[in-house]
């Protein structure tokens, strides 16, 4: 099993193509190593000289005296194969490549890179790279990287990491992160990830208990189960993972491809399984490095009520709005606590926000008072203080702080973040007290809402799956509607009954009152555009219908197989939704659920997840519709029966999963959400 240790806590290090020069991509690691005061020992292999960088050179890699643990390859692509073949016969544990033209390239740089993963594969050593920026250990002083930050910024030990699939990219998320004053103690890119890739990574650095934080990057993920994994190794860990995954463009989706030689899969498959296994997705890198400084203090609340104490009522307004953008809850104080603080303070807003007014001027105390209250009455996860430039006055400042540390020595477990303007210094002092501070107040709230996932998402765990049914047996040929909904049926899912009539005889029998009737075809998966569809049919009306649908099937699709009519009851009342499932090639079987109609083609209300999953991960999916209200009975009408829906959700999770290989999606549209129950009045499913 691999450790972090394997690829970055070497004893020897060799440079395949290692240049005298400390200005060029191979001569760079070498003098980071020098500069650095690296402990372990150095090997310089280039066969054209005797020296590189005042270091015994050798002419090549089996010419090196004993084992050598990490090997850094940066020559032609078609000379790197051989050359981590033979850094296996040496011992190596990590063979990193910075060579391009490989993958990224096409044609013959597929093949190339092919290769390399198979000597990973059959060797056992690990290969980083093909085409990656490097790596480095600041603790042990091990740079393996031609990066120019390095040269500018000495990294400083921490506890947060990085891992990144671009190298440049990466390269900047770090240098960032150091003039924000963070820490960081690993740091791997992983380029063209012809072996180790960004999932292992996050994975490797989610096992170690020097990291606390992790921020990832990547363009695509190749192995979606294996992402699956270290996040969830990190939510046992209580690690949170900031994760930056781009590409949700076209555009974007397209020049990640062209740049990683992967496939990428859909952003909203990417955004559900990052939310559904605990990390959290930034946006931007401004928002990275705010939620990695805000996780200093490894404070995480479990819930989303936020307490505002503030002295300008227009920031609490400003940070309320924010706060109920980001789904978070600025839930009122208590009567009885509102009184309190008005005895305290009569000009006082006590709602929240908390308005201590230009008061707090004339009496710091308020602050204390005010905070304490907050905390043992309100039951807030969190609190924003909004200081403005009065936290860097020469004259307040200091017992500003004085007093906030007071307060809160009493509530380690609660997280206080502050909106202030001040000098460096002042800032080092809040920094020292475990107080995360912020010039902005929209971002502070940004923060918040992140560090409130991350302790709802450890304080949950790992969501418990139910056992997996065995997979169906498939009928030969196309499923039509019937096929689909007698698999379903089986599964335990919710479907309309329906009759085959295959003559205007058999319609009008099966109509025992107003009756949908559809032209049951395995040939034929569009039945409206076929004219294969008729609703609200009558007795009277049935054998007209039957006649009709026939013919009108038989004009779309000539060659089309016709089984006959399909005669269901209608079902009417209740919402009309979509519940589906489709293999996702990175992650696998994905489920959508969302509102029918308009809200799935014009509004893409939908939710998604990694199946499988139990009914608390389903009812999840449903809440966070924007129309959810709609099936909780908005405006008067009757709430639909969401236990029932949450249980079909968790049903046809299974259902996917257990039927991966062999079935490539299935639709269950419309489903019927009901007050009592739920009915799919269709059904399709797609072979593999």
């Amino acid at each position: 099993m691999t450790t972090l240790d394997d690829l970055l806590a070497p004893k020897s290090f060799a440079l395949v193509g290692a240049s005298d020069d400390p200005t060029r991509i191979g001569g760079r690691p070498i003098s980071n190593l020098i500069n650095q005061k690296f402990e372990g020992a150095i090997y310089p292999v280039n066969p054209k000289r005797d020296r590189v960088q005042g270091l015994p050179a050798y002419p090549s890699l089996s010419d090196v005296p004993g084992d050598v643990d990490f090997v850094l390859v940066a020559v032609p692509a078609p000379l790197v194969a051989d050359q981590v073949r033979l850094a296996a016969t040496k011992g190596a544990k990590a063979v990193m490549v910075f060579s391009s033209g490989f993958a990224e390239t096409g044609g013959d740089g597929i093949a190339m890179q092919d290769e390399l993963t198979r000597i990973a594969r059959e060797t056992g050593v690990r290969v980083i790279g093909p085409n990656c920026l490097g790596a480095f250990n600041s603790a042990l002083n091990f740079y393996p990287t031609f990066t120019s930050t390095i040269d500018r910024a000495t990294p400083t030990p921490g506890g947060i990491s990085i891992a990144s699939q671009s190298g440049a990219y990466g390269s900047h998320i770090y240098f960032a992160s150091h003039l924000r004053g963070l820490g960081i103690r690993y740091w791997l890119t992983t380029g063209n990830e012809a072996d180790v890739n960004v999932a292992e990574a996050v994975r490797l650095l989610a096992e170690r208990d020097d990291v606390h934080t992790i921020m990832a990057y990547a363009e695509s993920i190749k192995d979606g189960p294996l992402l699956v994994e270290a996040l969830e190794t990190a939510r046992a860990n209580r690690t949170p993972v900031i994760f930056m995954k781009v590409g949700r463009s076209e555009v974007g989706a397209a020049a990640a491809s062209s740049h990683t030689a992967s496939l990428a899969g859909e952003d909203e498959v990417y955004d559900a399984v990052l939310r559904q296994h605990g990390a959290w997705r930034a946006r931007s890198t401004e928002e990275m490095l705010d939620i990695a400084y805000a996780c200093r203090p490894r404070i995480y609340p479990a819930g989303k009520r936020l307490g505002v104490v503030t002295i300008s009522g227009g920031a609490g307004v400003l940070i309320a709005d924010a706060a109920e953008d980001a789904g978070l809850d600025v839930a009122p104080m208590p009567e009885a606590a509102q009184a309190e603080l008005k005895a305290q303070l009569p000009f006082a807003a006590p709602r929240n926000p908390v308005d201590v007014t230009a008061q707090f001027f004339n009496d710091l105390s308020l602050i204390p008072r005010f905070l304490r209250t907050m905390l043992d009455e309100g039951g807030y996860d969190a609190l924003i203080g909004f200081w403005t430039s009065v936290a860097g006055s020469p004259v307040l400042s200091a017992p500003l702080l004085a007093y906030l540390k007071e307060t809160m020595a009493g509530y380690s477990d609660r997280l206080l973040l502050h909106v202030m303007l001040a000098p460096e210094e002042v800032e080092k002092q809040y920094d020292e007290a475990g107080f995360p501070h912020f010039e902005d107040a929209t971002r502070t709230v940004a923060a918040a809402a992140a560090l409130m996932a991350f302790g709802e998402a450890f304080a949950r765990g790992r969501a418990p799956v139910p056992p997996l049914p065995a997979p169906a047996v498939l009928p030969d040929g196309a499923l039509g509607e019937r096929e689909a909904k007698a698999l379903l049926a089986a599964a335990g899912l919710p479907v309309v009954e329906d009759v085959l009539a295959t003559t205007a005889e058999e319609a009008v029998a099966a109509t025992t009152g107003p009756v949908a009737m559809k032209i049951a075809s395995r040939d034929i998966a569009h039945k409206t555009e076929a004219g294969g569809v008729a609703l609200g049919v009558t007795t009277d009306k049935a054998a007209e219908a039957f006649t009709r649908i026939m013919a009108s099937a038989r004009a779309y699709a000539p060659d089309a197989r016709l089984d006959g009519v399909l005669v269901s009851p209608m079902v009417e009342g209740g919402v009309e939704c979509i519940l589906g499932a489709r293999t996702d090639p990175v992650f696998g079987p994905v489920v959508v659920f969302g509102l029918g109609g308009i809200f799935t083609e014009v509004l893409k209300d939908v939710s998604f997840r990694r199946a499988p999953f139990g009914v608390e991960t389903a009812r999840g999916m449903i809440d966070e519709l924007k129309g959810a209200a709609l099936l909780k009975g908005a405006r008067g009408q009757p709430p639909a029966d969401l236990d029932a829906l949450a249980e079909a959700i968790s049903k046809l999770s299974l259902f996917a999963a257990a039927n991966a290989e062999n079935i490539s999606s299935v639709e269950m549209n419309p489903l019927r959400a009901l007050p009592t129950g739920c009915l799919a009045l269709d059904a399709l499913i797609v072979r593999a």
